[in-house]
């Protein structure tokens, strides 16, 4: 019983939890606010236009904790969002507007397919854009974010800032700048500080419309990835077969390696397929452990991560992409009968391996790459397949290991 006191008592000091925890009235919020706005640039006319009298948009703090791309397994995500249907929507969808695609890749070198992708998996091809139901004015929802004070209150607040001065600059006005109820906006959805960025006129009309023009759309996010660092003629990566036997800690994204480095242990692709470049730096990335797929990655994967920073998310897309160019579904399996630790579960789990001295980041619950590497780590000094992947049976085991 000590124990899980214990556990109990570093969750409550560490944890930073992604649910709402206002510190103040929303009134009160908008007036306090009003002043830091007014330093990044957004007049005060302008601020009050948008924001005073507003009220809290109910939606958001039900949708900041149940995010599908951080509560479903990655299998069951990718396979909702890239099924059949909507491969053949979007190859008919590009095909519609195959001079556009072709246009935007020339100009920016990025993977029209790609692009197709992320259209694909944001608003099914534009087809969302309509629908009231989930497309909104943003500020009053960038509001509430920011006043909910989520984990990324810093980035809420910039958006918040950033789509008062696209009001500003205008022709949109506070009431048709919309998007999501994140505040992501348009076609591909970019968020408000990276249309401010990469805002770009594709169509030449003068003026720049992510809901309106696909071409401003595909425009700006094909500039956004290349900001993020996107390669020219990179894929995303590929699926590999890994020995047994294999140093699953070598799969660690905080290192990338030639691909040679991975052949010379026993690694090739599926399917008898060669590598083209034994110099290509990789990663290797095991997202369902030792009995699922496993992939060497490219840097291209970890800009997907920077237009969305879940995994779930940049595999779908990449998936999705190769799909779109008429590529096949895994040649592995996902292990689909995998028992999941809750949410108390994932969060006991991170601060037992901060008692163990696996882990020194946040409890809260998210089991990105620090808490896998975290739990490879401890797998490793128990003699076990290092593979990172936490199941409901690494929750036990931590348990038992931390009495």
């Amino acid at each position: 019983m000590r124990v899980v006191w214990t556990l109990l008592a570093l969750i409550m000091a560490s944890a930073t939890p992604a649910a709402a925890q206002p510190v103040e009235s929303f009134e009160q919020f908008i007036a306090n606010f009003r002043s830091k706005a007014v330093a990044a640039g957004v007049r005060p006319e302008i601020y009050d236009a948008a924001l005073v009298g507003n009220s809290p948009d109910p939606r958001v703090p039900d949708l900041v904790t149940t995010q599908p791309e951080f509560t479903t397994p990655m299998w069951d995500y990718i396979e909702g969002r890239v099924t059949n249907s909507r491969i053949e929507r979007g190859k008919a969808a590009m095909d519609r507007n195959a001079q556009l695609f072709a246009t935007v890749g020339a100009a920016y070198g990025v993977d029209p397919y790609l692009l197709g992708a992320i259209w694909g998996m944001e608003t099914d091809y534009g087809s969302v854009l309509d629908n009231q139901g989930l497309i909104r004015p943003i500020i009053r929802s960038l509001a509430t974010l920011v006043h909910q004070r989520r984990t990324r209150l810093a980035e809420d607040e910039k958006d918040l800032i950033a789509a008062l001065l696209l009001v500003q600059q205008g022709p949109k006005s506070a009431d048709t700048l919309v998007g999501s109820w994140a505040g992501a906006i348009g076609h591909l959805q970019v968020n408000p500080s990276n249309v401010l960025a990469h805002g770009t006129d594709g169509d030449g009309d003068g003026r720049v419309d992510l809901h309106a023009s696909l071409a401003d759309a595909l425009a700006t996010s094909a500039r956004f990835l290349r900001g993020l660092g996107y390669q020219p003629g990179l894929d995303w990566g590929m699926e590999v077969v890994v020995p047994e036997g294999f140093d699953y800690l070598l799969a660690s994204r905080t290192q990338m390696r030639p691909v040679s480095f991975f052949a010379e242990r026993g690694v090739s692709r599926v399917a008898g397929r060669q590598f083209s470049d034994s110099n290509l730096p990789v990663f290797l990335y095991v997202p369902a452990g030792k009995d699922g797929p496993k992939f060497l990655m490219t840097g291209n994967y970890l800009v997907l991560k920077g237009y969305n920073f879940s995994d779930s998310y940049a595999m779908a897309v990449a998936h999705l992409t190769d799909r779109l160019k008429g590529g096949g579904t895994y040649v592995d399996d996902w292990p689909r009968n995998t028992s999941f630790p809750n949410l108390a579960q994932r969060q006991a789990i991170q601060a037992s391996l901060k008692q163990l001295g696996f882990y020194q980041g946040e409890v809260d619950g998210r089991l990105g790459p620090i808490t896998q590497e975290a739990y490879a780590r401890f797998q490793a000094a128990r003699g076990e397949v290092a593979d990172g992947f936490i199941t409901r049976a690494a929750y036990d085991a931590l348990i038992a290991a931390s009495q």
